[in-house]
């Protein structure tokens, strides 16, 4: 019997394992929601438990970050060596190990280094979910899927900050390390049992016991064995030999490689500057304390919303319509907050609905990476582009907080950082057309 992967996976309804396995990975992705923010809900205990200074905080806070960064960047690529679910397991470990080491830390710089620890692992992570997700969901469900894997980032936070009140409130700030620890240790297991390989990675790596690997997998899909693996595909336009970072910039991959990165870049930035500084602005304006840790609340909530209602659409509407729609509408809601941000009544709802739109604008982003590169370069596409966005997250957050000491009114602000999302709408629409001329098969553009 001949193997066609994209009639078994992409054209065929899910089976039950498929969707075992994209719903463990959305999970995945809502731990590491909550182990990204661990440091954030802690802080305040750890800073007085040690007497820390701002500037200390500001390291504890940056050296999660700075871990994920340096994970996206050099450690996620090289699961299109070894393969998606070793560089998973690996991540899971590692992030265990450095929430459980967060516990004991006895100083500043042991917690910084043991945030790093768990940052690297959470940085290679995401990558490979992402591409798992979009490898095993049908072309009718992959974008809804990955943009519902993005909104279990913001879902984990939420129930994570929830689960974290509680510890507080009744243990110390090690507790929280130890249950995010503890909770992704308990993940393990069910990678190993529940998580495939991919079945692009298997056929673009050819290993030995690449067939019996294939078969085992497609059992578990209920679907027929084959006799023999198909001839490698001819129209690549990636070199045969070229992998890694070389990879990426091989033929037209050039420019969906710089368009890519750029279009994370910009809204990441957009992103970071909503949640790091609209709580503080509207305290400036007038809102009490609690109202501003309120509003912080709701825009990961809205967050929520708005990578959910993306994932449902993006089932019915084109990708490349809907993430369109979303970058437009989140720039201007941005253009219309700036306009009533005086009105505080009117404002906190937009800035709601303005989490809601950029949230599922990150979301579209990330459904649309993989179908960028052929499979031997899926994940080091995925895991730098989503580097190269970590990037704009910090720089934006910097760089708000340098026009508001230069005397910028907050209207201002809301108006220029509206301008990185049209500009992603630039970026977007060039991939797109060069996408709808050349593709490796797993694009979902033209899915309804």
């Amino acid at each position: 019997m001949k193997f066609e992967l994209q009639e078994t996976v992409s054209e065929s309804p899910m089976s039950r394992f498929q969707v075992a396995a994209v719903v463990l990975c959305i999970a995945l992705n809502m731990l590491d929601g909550f182990d990204v923010l661990a440091m954030a809900f802690t802080a305040p205990h750890v800073a007085a438990d040690w007497h820390l200074t701002g500037k200390q905080v500001g390291l504890l806070l940056s050296a999660g970050l700075f871990g994920m960064g340096a994970g996206s960047l050099l450690i996620a690529p090289l699961a299109d060596y070894v393969g998606r679910r070793p560089i998973i397991l690996i991540s899971l470990l590692t992030i265990s190990g450095g929430m459980l080491l967060s516990a004991i830390a006895q100083n500043v710089f042991q917690l910084a280094a043991t945030r790093i620890i768990s940052g690297l692992g959470i940085g290679s992570l995401l990558a490979s979910l992402m591409v798992i997700t979009s490898e095993y969901a049908s072309n009718r469900w992959r974008s809804a899927a990955v943009s519902m894997e993005a909104a279990g980032y913001a879902l984990g936070a939420t129930i994570g900050g929830a689960i974290s009140g509680v510890l507080l409130a009744h243990f110390d700030w090690r507790s929280v390390f130890v249950f995010g620890g503890l909770t992704t240790a308990a993940m393990i297991p069910l990678a190993l049992v529940y998580l495939p390989e991919s079945l692009d990675f298997i056929l673009a790596r050819r290993p030995r016991n690449a067939l019996p690997r294939i078969n085992a997998i497609l059992a578990r899909m209920d679907r027929a064995q084959v006799d023999e693996l198909p001839p490698p595909p001819s129209n690549l336009e990636l070199n045969e030999r070229a992998v890694g970072l070389r990879s990426l910039f091989s033929g037209k991959l050039a420019l969906r490689t710089c368009m890519i990165w750029l279009t994370f870049f910009l809204a990441m930035a957009s992103l970071y500057f909503v949640l790091s500084w609209t709580p503080k602005l509207f305290v400036q304006m007038g809102m009490s304390a609690a109202q501003g840790l309120t509003l912080g609340v709701l825009l990961n909530v809205g967050g929520i919303v708005g990578s959910t209602a993306f994932s449902l659409l993006a089932a019915r509407i084109r990708l490349r319509t809907l993430l369109v729609m979303y970058l437009a509408t989140s720039a201007a809601l941005l253009v219309l907050f700036g306009a009533v941000a005086s009105s505080l009544d009117i404002a906190m709802p937009v800035a709601v609905v303005i989490g809601a739109g950029i949230s599922g604008c990150i979301g579209g982003i990330y459904a649309l990476t993989p179908t960028l590169y052929p499979a031997r370069a899926r994940t080091t596409g995925m895991g730098l582009a989503i580097g190269i966005g970590r990037i704009g997250a910090v720089v934006a957050p910097f760089s708000a907080g340098l026009l508001v000491d230069a005397g910028w009114h907050v209207p201002s602000l809301y108006f220029l950082f509206a301008v990185p999302l049209l500009a992603a709408l630039v970026t977007v629409t060039v991939i797109c057309n060069e996408l709808s001329r050349t593709d490796f098969g797993r694009t979902p553009i033209t899915a309804t």
